[in-house]
């Protein structure tokens, strides 16, 4: 099933940081965002994290979630949130299943070689469930402001 804008997201559940199971159907009612992200502790990884700490009050205002998503364990991912003080939840997506539900496991290239990995995307789901906006293959500069402003409207 290929997510579109404006359908809902099919519910899932995965392990997440905080010794809490995630859920998605859980949040009915709140605007979530869920963004993937390639790997722990890496420069891109740890900026655009670190953008989402830096605003989580505007996104709270604007009756938002916040979730990061990686294939990296648990154990990174407690690490990496207790180092950067992220105030958001980060989602173990070890066997991939999340990251296929929104399709963005893609080839690329490091060092002339291909391989598969995550493509930088986020994903704003409204109060419904319903999907409200994608972006995908992000850069991170000027990213998490555009999503906190698509959240704002959504919330109107």
């Amino acid at each position: 099933m290929t997510l579109s804008v404006g359908q809902p997201v099919e519910d899932f559940s995965a392990e997440a940081t905080g010794d809490t199971p995630f859920r998605l159907g859980d949040y009915r009612g709140k605007q979530v965002v869920i963004y993937f992200y390639p790997k722990d502790s890496t420069p891109g990884c740890t900026t655009e994290g670190g953008d989402f700490r830096d605003k989580i009050g505007e996104f709270e205002a604007a009756n938002t979630i916040v979730f990061g998503v990686s294939r990296d364990g648990l154990k990174s991912h407690e690490n990496f949130k207790a180092k950067q003080g992220f105030p958001f939840e980060l989602i173990s997506d070890r066997d991939e299943a999340v990251c296929r539900q929104f399709d963005v496991i893609k080839l690329k290239k490091m060092y002339g070689k291909e391989h598969l990995g995550v493509e930088r995307s986020t994903f704003l789901i409204d109060a419904d469930g319903k999907l409200a906006r994608e972006w995908r293959g992000i850069k991170v500069p000027g990213h998490v402001d555009e999503v906190l402003e698509a959240a704002r409207e959504l919330n109107g």
